[in-house]
């Protein structure tokens, strides 16, 4: 061993043979960088008895300086079929939010100044006026997600006084975001009533007190509770409130805008929007902007002049804000919902696909990928197109399942699917694909038409290198 140990090489040898397999442009310091971390797992390998030798490949040394060299954050190709993914970002913008933000980030904007009269103007003018249009609320706010607006609202609404809400709606979302704990943090207390599974509105009456601050209603967006059940409906909630003086908040958490016809029509269980949500009389209403909604990350609050003045004047405004290429993204998304275009969003665009359409383009796909004339010898993957089911995803609808259409690759001679899987992750443009039933499936529900090609290429090449 400590001839192995002896036998590393010094990291600017090795930096000089990378150096020479890398391609053109990877720079120096990513060269060292690469080279002194191959060492040091090379040495502690040694250490633990897991290699035989100090032998270190300069082309793999090379490959890991050029990802060194490349932004961290990258796009990718969502081929699992899951609209909302969260990790992978969730919404994919509209052209036209992406050109709006585009347009802002080139240089200065008017993000606070008011430019008919030459004064400071507010953030929150850019989007009030589309909000209120869409949503019928009397005025809007928006923060830099849904959990801020949440905070938010707690806090301006109800901070040292009592807030009602059913046992059934305690969510927890991402593992951190629990609403007692969130509840705690915006200086409310929590009133819990009902069971798990029935809240009645009796509950919500004599749990109402002199320190009662607000009823608060949590949209089951990420999970849902079936068999015997009831719950309180906004309408029900809001006059409950108003008998005994007490405001009541809603957080949606989606925030649908495409309306129940709709969504029925795209197979989709009944989802609340937040337009109807407004009219049912809630003095506020928070939501997404990067989920139904297909915007950038952003939350939204819309209610009355009263409520959604006291988060606006809140302290905690400043912090949770959002900033000028989310309002940008935001505001050109909803101007596309506002002249009846949620066709150009791409969230709404997905869900909305049928299955005659999703089977046309798993069609198309597997022909691109068969088109390879240069090949000599039987491909090692099986390709062939089936039915799937696509999910709606980032916490939203979790009972909906899409029928959709995928090309499955079925390794052969060896290959298996986690091999498919890892090769289409690094491709030049790294490709997202779920594996199942031993098969890697490419779900076409969540492929722009834009990126076909890009996938077929990136099959083929995979075949090639095999």
């Amino acid at each position: 061993m400590r001839e192995q140990l002896a036998g590393l090489p010094a990291v600017h040898v090795l930096a000089d043979a990378a150096a020479a397999a890398a391609t053109a442009g990877v720079p120096r310091w990513a060269v060292v960088e690469a080279a002194r971390r191959a060492i040091a797992d090379r040495r502690a390998a040694l250490l633990r008895g897991a290699a035989t030798d100090g032998a270190i490949d300069a082309a793999e040394v090379a490959r890991a300086a050029q990802a060194l060299a490349g932004p961290p954050l990258q796009r990718v190709i969502n081929a699992t079929g899951v609209v909302l993914h969260t990790n992978l970002g969730r919404a994919p913008l509209a052209d036209a939010a992406r050109a709006a933000i585009d347009d802002v980030a080139r240089g200065y904007s008017n993000l606070e100044y008011d430019l008919a009269r030459g004064e400071r103007g507010s953030r929150h003018d850019h989007l009030r006026d589309v909000l209120c249009e869409l949503t019928g609320a009397e005025d809007a706010i928006a923060t830099n997600n849904n959990a801020a607006a949440t905070v938010l609202g707690l806090a301006a609404l109800a901070a040292g006084r009592e807030v009602v809400v059913s046992r059934g709606e305690l969510i927890e979302i991402g593992g951190s975001f629990r609403l007692p704990e969130i509840l705690a943090l915006s200086g409310g207390r929590l009133v819990e009533v009902g069971t798990t599974n029935k809240t009645h509105a009796r509950d919500y009456e004599q749990a109402i007190g002199p320190a009662t601050g607000l009823l608060l209603k949590v949209h089951r967006s990420n999970f849902a509770v079936i068999g015997f059940t009831a719950e309180v409906s906004v309408a029900e909630l809001v006059a409950i409130g108003r008998a005994r003086g007490v405001a009541t908040m809603v957080d949606l958490g989606s925030g649908a805008f495409v309306d129940r016809a709709t969504q029925r029509a795209w197979g989709l269980p009944d989802e609340p929007t937040v337009a109807e949500t407004v009219a049912a009389g809630a003095d506020l209403v928070t939501f997404s902007g990067d989920k139904l909604l297909g915007g950038p990350q952003a939350g939204i609050a819309v209610g009355t002049k009263v409520a959604v003045a006291a988060a606006r004047k809140h302290p905690l405004m400043r912090a949770l804000r959002p900033d000028k290429l989310a309002i940008a993204g935001l505001a050109a998304t909803l101007a596309l919902y506002r002249r009846g275009a949620h066709a150009e969003v791409p969230v709404p665009r997905m869900l909305g696909a049928t299955a005659a359409q999703l089977r046309a383009t798993a069609d198309d796909l597997a022909r691109r990928i068969g088109e390879d004339p240069s090949r000599k010898k039987p491909s090692p993957l099986a390709i062939a197109v089936e039915p799937c089911a696509s999910a709606v995803g980032g916490g939203a609808m979790p009972e909906a399942r899409l029928a959709s259409w995928a090309v499955t690759l079925r390794g052969v001679d060896g290959l298996g699917p986690d091999d498919v899987a890892q090769a289409l992750r690094a491709a030049p443009v790294p490709i997202i694909a779920r594996i199942e039933d031993d098969r890697v499936w490419l779900d076409v529900r969540t492929l722009a038409p834009d990126e076909l090609d890009t996938v077929a290429a990136a099959v083929r090449a995979l075949a090639a290198r095999v």
